[in-house]
């Protein structure tokens, strides 16, 4: 061969096979067809092809060194050469600076976990700490997740000698394509495990049920999750856990209803109770959760119904809602008025209300129908309009 492959890839003639490597890749990402169209770029680039195939090639190298012709052979000195290697092209363009190919980690990282808890409205309001039960792989006791059995190691594979990839050839009109592909011995591991461990069967982990602990804040709402770092799956070959989220379901609650940090209620009170004014005890929601014996809790809210209360009419007492998650401060408790009118009523009763009719002036109520306003009422009423 007259050229000097050492010249035209730019590299000493004692240069490491890494420094060869890294020079072809950046005079491919320089020349290659896709970046430089022009006919002489594609020669230059056919030039680099060929000599990084020989110099890549220990076998190649040696005959090369020696003064024989590697390629003479192939025939295809004037082309892209026997053994042309896609795969190098690809990483001259893809590959990641200093992200070398080779075996991947036995340890990865593990798989993320949902679990979901009911909580009374009470504990999702003010908070509580809960134990719950779940069903994880964890680290195997046996082996401590390297996945052999005790006293022995993992081994080198003999298929790919420890690089995890192999390399598989096929001819094409360009020579003979080389693409690199995961070791089937291995799985792309670079070694392999002789004497696996009789607990974890070599994965480095076992499904186990284990206790944690779960510190709900106050104000959360159902379908809030909760994230615990570090407490999901364990990876295999006892890489780091995933994390554990905690779904939150809020179970109804006999008086209140739950709208954002606000706690709605209904009172319903009798006709007679509206129209004269009472007081209704409305339980409190830190009653849901305070002991007993505590006499400190404000067991109960009274709600002062004033005399000819109309049904609907909403009391509001500030500040007695839900905690603000993650902020401060709490909701209100609304109630709404519902006045009962009796249905069932006996002669007394219904005289005694013809009596208050007649001194009222309703004995014969016609009642009254407000007629919903159009546009153009709208428009008078905004001018004064008659």
């Amino acid at each position: 061969m007259t050229t000097d492959l050492y010249a035209t890839l730019g590299v000493s003639r004692d240069a490491s096979p890494e420094e060869i490597k890294r020079a072809y890749r950046k005079l491919a990402r320089q020349l290659h067809p896709d970046v430089n169209p022009d006919t002489a770029t594609q020669d230059r680039f056919k030039e680099v092809t060929r000599a990084y195939d020989v110099l890549s090639d220990q076998r190649k190298r040696e005959m090369y060194d020696l003064g024989g012709d590697p390629l003479s052979a192939s025939g295809a000195g004037a082309g892209f050469g026997q053994g042309f290697s896609f795969t190098d092209i690809m990483d001259a363009f893809f590959a990641q600076s200093g992200g070398n190919r080779g075996p991947r980690p036995r340890a990865r990282r593990g798989q993320d976990a949902l679990v979901r808890i009911q909580l009374d409205l009470a504990e999702a309001a003010f908070g509580v700490t809960r134990e719950l039960k779940v069903d994880t792989a964890v680290t195997c006791s046996l082996c401590t997740g390297v996945g052999t059995s005790p006293g022995t190691d993992v081994s080198t594979c003999t298929t790919c000698r420890g690089r995890g990839e192999i390399s598989h050839v096929q001819r094409s009109f360009l020579g003979e394509v080389r693409t690199m592909r995961p070791c089937p011995t291995c799985r792309g591991f670079g070694t392999v495990i002789p004497d696996p461990c009789s607990e974890c069967s070599g994965d480095g982990r076992v499904r186990a049920r284990r206790a944690v602990q779960v510190d709900v804040p106050a104000g959360v709402d159902s379908g809030n999750r909760l994230q615990l770092s570090g407490e999901g799956e364990v990876g295999p070959g006892g890489g780091p856990a995933g994390d554990l989220y905690v779904e939150i379901d809020v179970a109804h609650h006999l008086v209140f209803t739950r709208h954002g940090d606000d706690l709605l209620a209904t009172i319903t009170v009798p006709m007679t109770a509206a129209a004269l004014g009472t007081r209704v005890e409305l339980p409190t929601l830190e009653a849901d959760v305070a002991d007993n014996s505590s006499s400190s809790v404000e067991r109960s809210i009274p709600i002062v119904i004033e005399p000819g209360t109309q049904s609907g009419e909403q009391l509001i007492v500030r500040g007695r809602g839900v905690p603000r998650l993650h902020g401060t401060g709490r909701g209100d408790v609304v109630t709404t008025i519902v006045v009962e009118t009796p249905a069932r009523l006996d002669s007394e009763q219904a005289e005694l209300l013809h009596q208050l009719a007649v001194l009222r002036g309703e004995e014969n109520p016609t009642g009254s129908v407000e007629r919903p306003k159009g546009v153009f009422d709208r428009f008078k009423g905004a001018f004064g309009g008659r």
